[in-house]
């Protein structure tokens, strides 16, 4: 990767009437802000549609698109929708934090009315788009049956037959829901037209998109229901172990995850097809694949099924460069990043050197005054992804007030910062400023926003991935501050 930098910034946190952000006029917006300022890269948190808890990392598919996104001016533009029908939805009234539970109640009903005006229309492309994407009957048919079982989880489905996907019944119930199928495939048929308009939009103006893969899918999605062979469960499709991390900075019981667990015996009798299908999919959304908790490549943390906290789990032997390996060699032409934080084993170093994948820095676990850091600066090479803080960290602000204080004082000393400046501000200097080829900061951080910024706390079940920006703030002149640090440290190039 060459020296450059680049804003994070999820696609629910940008502006809209319409309760989150979406895919339309303040993406292409937001695209020009980061033109302005300098930044070659726009990174954004995964696109799947979610589940309960909101979160981006627990989809109901791994290839799919997240409905919320779709943008509902545009289709009122194209036809689909009447403006009166949008305005008359409940979205929510705090422009700051999405509230999910009216997104739901009201979006669906929304979208309802668009496919009843647009499908017939646009059957043969949707059928060629069907077609070209194979995940999507699979992925249809399973959010059709869920919408038949009040949205239950597949494995509380009352009816064994299509639980287990028995020929039988997946082919009654695609007769049965066919009109639901049909509604599910369109809501991805306009997703990927709208997703790739934006992006051949971007990528006009130079920047790429980086985005995360998240290493593992959810229990509760079409990838499991669809392929249970490649995951580790039982007989009747329950999982023996389930993932998560072990104690560490961010909770002292660990991270109880909650996802089935790959089954890499078979993965790799397949040629870990399942995963070059799967990266080829994001490959559709982005340019560079961040591989989320890329240490589970090597040893992962399994935790018995039914354990309430992540304490009791053991570490068992990941793939290596068996999948790491298969899958640089199969993409020549997507970059990736290994998501390489947290403790790692000579074995987790040792693997991100054989991948020759650049791993990443993280400015606010820097400054310890007890012990050297390998997050300050002055160690890092070249190739490497420094950040101020990710989504799972306290905004830089937040960090000031709540770290220890030898701590805020050693990066007061270590890189100069001074209220004049601001705080944040000398924070983003440092990362600028370092040797790393990739620098990302937190659109909230460029903003300078306290605890009310936040994106996700790990190991909070609620209350995440609310966080939005105001229509005002992503302005001239903050993209003016933006490029001149940018150009200062020669990411403009």
């Amino acid at each position: 990767m060459d020296r450059a930098s680049g804003v994070l910034l999820p696609i629910s946190a940008l502006p809209s009437p319409y309760g989150i952000g979406t895919l339309g006029r303040e993406a292409y917006a937001f695209a020009d802000f980061l033109k302005a300022a300098g930044q070659k890269y726009w990174q954004l948190l995964p696109l799947g549609p979610t589940s309960y808890g909101d979160s981006p990392y627990q989809s109901f598919s791994t290839f799919a698109g997240n409905p919320y996104f779709i943008d509902l001016d545009l289709l009122v533009r194209d036809g689909l929708l009447e403006q009166s029908e949008v305005d008359g939805a409940d979205w929510g009234g705090n422009p700051r934090y999405v509230d999910y539970g009216r997104i739901y109640s009201a979006r669906f009903p929304v979208l309802r009315k668009a496919f009843a005006r647009g499908y017939e229309r646009d059957r043969a492309k949707v059928e060629r788009f069907a077609a070209e994407n194979a995940w999507l009957p699979n992925y249809a048919l399973y959010m059709a049956v869920k919408n038949r079982f009040g949205m239950k989880s597949w494995l509380d489905w009352p009816d064994d037959g299509i639980r287990l996907r028995k020929p039988e019944a997946v082919d009654r119930y695609r007769e049965e829901l066919k009109e639901d199928v049909a509604f599910f495939s369109y809501l991805q048929y306009i997703f990927f037209r709208q997703w790739e308009a934006l992006r051949s939009y971007i990528h006009s103006l130079g920047i790429k998109l980086i985005g995360d893969l998240p290493i593992y899918v959810a229990m509760d999605s079409a990838d499991v229901w669809a392929e249970p062979q490649f995951f580790q469960l039982s007989e009747d499709r329950k999982p023996t172990e389930v993932s998560g991390v072990p104690p560490d900075y961010f909770s002292a019981d660990g991270q109880l995850w909650g996802n089935p667990l790959y089954d890499y015996d078979a993965m790799q009798k397949d040629g870990f097809g399942w995963w070059i299908r799967r990266v080829a999919g994001a490959g559709r959304l982005f340019d560079v694949i961040r591989i989320d908790h890329f240490r589970g490549m090597e040893s992962y943390w399994a935790v018995p099924y039914g354990e309430t906290t992540a304490k009791n789990g053991r570490w068992r032997k990941g793939p290596g460069m068996a999948l790491v390996g298969a899958l640089t060699a199969w993409f020549h032409d997507l970059s990736f990043i290994a998501e390489d934080l947290g403790f790692l084993t000579p074995a987790v170093q040792e693997l991100l050197a054989a991948s020759g994948l650049p791993g990443m820095k993280v400015l606010e676990f820097a400054f310890d005054a007890r012990e050297p850091s390998n997050y300050l600066p002055h160690t890092y090479d070249r190739h490497c992804v420094c950040y101020v803080g990710t989504h799972d960290n306290e905004t830089v602000m937040q960090w000031r007030e709540c770290a220890d204080k030898a701590n805020v004082t050693m990066a007061r000393k270590y890189l100069g910062l001074s209220e004049a400046e601001g705080f944040h501000w000398g924070m983003i200097r440092g990362g600028m400023s370092s040797v790393a080829d990739t620098f990302v900061v937190q659109m909230q951080d460029c903003l300078g926003l306290g605890a009310e910024g936040r994106m996700n706390t790990p190991g909070r079940a609620d209350g995440n991935w609310r966080w939005r920006l105001l229509p005002h703030e992503a302005s001239p002149a903050l993209a003016k501050k933006l490029y001149q640090y940018t150009k200062m440290y020669g990411r403009t190039k």
